[in-house]
Order: C-alpha cells, then structure tokens, then sequence
C-alpha cells in the first residue's frame, strides 16, 4: 500500500496551541479513502481534540484492527506510536500494550466489521476489563472493504447495493458498552464536529474504558433505496444514485443543532437520517436509564448521540489488578526478579 506524506512546510501564521504545536503537527499521511467519506471528518475530529487538549503526540499510541475504519489512523498523528493488528484483535493488543506501559494515552480506533463481527469477543473483554482506553468505532454498517456487504450492525430488513434484503439482528455496541461495564459510553455522528469533538476530550481525558459509536456515512455502498445505517434510527432514501465503480467527489456532511432536538441530516444520495441530541438536563450517571433512553428513542427512528453514560467513580484495569505505578515495560531486574527469599515468602502465604 502507498502512503503520500504531506509537505512538512506549513504557514507561519497557522494557530498555535499551549506547546506550540500547530494541527499540522497532529495529522498524518494524505487519506485514500473515497472523497466524502465520514471517517474522514473522524479523523479530523480526533486531530482537533489532540490539537485544542495540547497533547505531545509521542504521548498517543494508536491501534487498530482492519477495514476502512482500521486505516484511518494513518491519517492523523503521524508522530505518535501506532500498530495495526489482525481483523478483530485490535483489543487484545492494545490491552497488552496498556499493561506494559501505562504512561501512553490509548486510541482504539475500530469499525463495526472489526468489532461487532470478527472481533465481538475481543471488544467484550476490553471493555469488561476496564481497560484505559479510547475505543472509537466508526460505524457505516457495510463492509467498505469487500464491497458493501452486510456488517452485525445493519438493521433487519435494510437493503444491500445488490438488493439483497438483511434478515439479521443488528448489534448494539452502544448497549453492549453499557451493559459490560464501560465508564464513559457516548455517540455522536462523523458530520457533527461541534459534539464529536468534546466527546473525544472528555474520552481522552477520562480514566477507564471509554467507548464512542461515530455513525459515519458511507458514501460507496449506503447509496441505493432500502439501505439503512445501523442501531437506533430510521432511514428513508429518496432516489438511487448510479452503480458506477467511480466514486465521484462529494463534500463532507456538517451539521450544528441544539441539545434536546432531532435533525434530519440528508446524506450523499438523499437519503435521510434522524439524530437526536441529549437534553441538557439528562442525568448521564444512570447506565440503567441509559439503557432505557436508547429503547425508547430506537422505538421512534431517532439515534440518540451525545455523552449516554459516564460513572461518578471510574476505575482502570490497573486498579482492578493493583499493579505498581512504574509502567512494566520501565522495571528492572531487581524488581522482576526480586530473588528466592521472596519466592519463599509468596509459598508461605499459600500454605
């Protein structure tokens, strides 16, 4: 695969942020995903919580599985630490890296492919873990990869580009993320900069497992009448584009509305896609009335997005396992290997 670096030159007048950083520092290679696409405003998104936050990039580890959603790191923090893993493993390895150093600040950035299909397990155990973490799945429903086939999160009865109908349940990683335990639980759309921003702060910010479903529209393969996008929303296409393999450019979805209302957003093809945001007033403390906001809201077509969920008192893997403040990767003999006297110690207490 090619990569196309951008040119290291920039303006010396570009915003600069508490380390003197401009966004130029925090982006990454040129994108090829299709022009338009959602995953790409994620991207964006990321680089201007990292850019506002003045986060060092070499601070950032950022893994992923693979699809569309799993090259996107690529394309922002090109300074940071990154490895991307085999369909649906992501989890694992970022949970291996966290206990070996946890000093880094973890973005899992993941597809709902890589997460809810192959990689369900991966993502359960992460979660229930606690592991801290940002796990961002971008959501489109198909697999963009392998030409739009049916993902687990594709609504029953929506229509593939060929016609075919889903006879499958989707999967809800949104209540799946709260039902195993996550500490911080939102969902926002790729289009609204103004919420998916903060929502990335915060997750960064936060200490534990924190997960973020990013609705991202596909514009290759959620193009044609009876497409849905997946979990608690309704879509209605107005007309069919052409099938033509050529993806012509099309210019990002931006969107800008007030808490506690729904907007019609109107996608690529025409088709349209109800967004709600929370009420300011909604008491995000409450994973079981989250629960319940999320059914009752699916019930209507409406997607619910914003902050679902977020504990008064989170905690990380490491708390769950009382490992030592030093990162493991950073001890050294004498403390890995402490010598037969307090093996012995260790047997006693066993007896």
């Amino acid at each position: 695969m090619t990569y196309i670096a951008k040119p290291k030159f920039h303006h010396p007048a570009l915003p600069k942020n508490e380390l003197g950083y401009t966004h130029r520092d925090y982006e990454g290679s040129v994108s090829t995903l299709c022009a338009g696409c959602g995953h790409d405003s994620i991207s964006a998104a990321i680089i201007e919580a990292c850019f506002e936050l003045s986060i060092e990039p070499h601070r950032v580890a950022k893994l992923s599985g693979i699809g569309c959603s799993s090259k996107t790191p690529t394309y922002f923090l090109g300074q940071s630490h990154g490895f991307n893993s085999v369909h649906g493993r992501m989890p694992s390895v970022l949970t291996g890296a966290n206990l070996a150093n946890r000093d880094l600040i973890y973005l899992g950035v993941s597809g709902d492919g890589d997460s809810a299909s192959i990689g369900l397990g991966q993502f359960a155990h992460s979660i229930r873990r606690g592991v801290n973490m940002v796990y961002i799945v971008e959501n489109n429903g198909v697999y963009g990869l392998t030409k739009g086939q049916f993902s687990a999160t594709a609504d029953r009865g929506s229509k593939s580009k060929r016609g075919v109908v889903n006879t499958d349940s989707a999967i809800d990683l949104v209540a799946m993320a709260l039902q195993l335990g996550a500490t911080f639980v939102g969902r926002s759309f790729s289009g609204d900069k103004a919420q998916l921003v903060p929502l990335i702060k915060a997750a960064i910010e936060h200490r534990g497992a924190a997960f973020l479903d990013v609705i991202s529209p596909c514009v290759a393969f959620n193009n044609h009448a009876g497409s849905t996008k997946s979990f608690d929303f309704v879509r209605e296409h107005n007309e069919a584009v052409n099938r033509l393999d050529f993806i012509t450019g099309r210019a990002p979805i931006h969107i800008d509305y007030e808490p506690g209302t729904v907007e019609i957003v109107e996608q690529h093809d025409g088709s349209k896609l109800a967004l709600r945001k929370l009420n300011a007033d909604y008491d995000l403390h409450d994973r079981v009335a989250a629960m319940n906001f999320l059914h009752q809201h699916a019930a209507k077509g409406q997607v619910v997005t914003g902050l679902l969920y977020l504990a008064r008192e989170p905690d990380d893997m490491h708390g769950h396992l009382n490992t030592v403040d030093t990162p493991l990767n950073a001890l050294g003999e004498r403390e890995l290997c402490p010598g037969p006297a307090a093996l012995e110690r260790i047997n006693a207490s066993l007896r």
